[in-house]
């Protein structure tokens, strides 16, 4: 799991982009706009949905 990466949080129970990686703690910002950050203390209950790789390809594809 990486910085770009698109996953889901168990304890918040949405869904994020991370964004930074802070001393194992994990920076995650709202898929679809740029405020309202959280952090994860780990990646446990992280959950990969797209990696970063996947996410700019179909944004590529859609024309973003």
């Amino acid at each position: 799991m990486g910085i770009g990466d698109q996953v889901w949080d168990d304890d918040a129970g949405r869904e994020g982009i991370v964004t930074d990686m802070q001393g194992g703690t994990y920076v995650i910002g709202p898929v679809y706009m740029w405020a309202a950050t959280w952090t994860a203390a780990s990646d446990e209950k992280l959950k990969v949905v797209l990696s970063r790789e996947e996410r700019l390809k179909r944004q590529r594809e859609q024309g973003w």
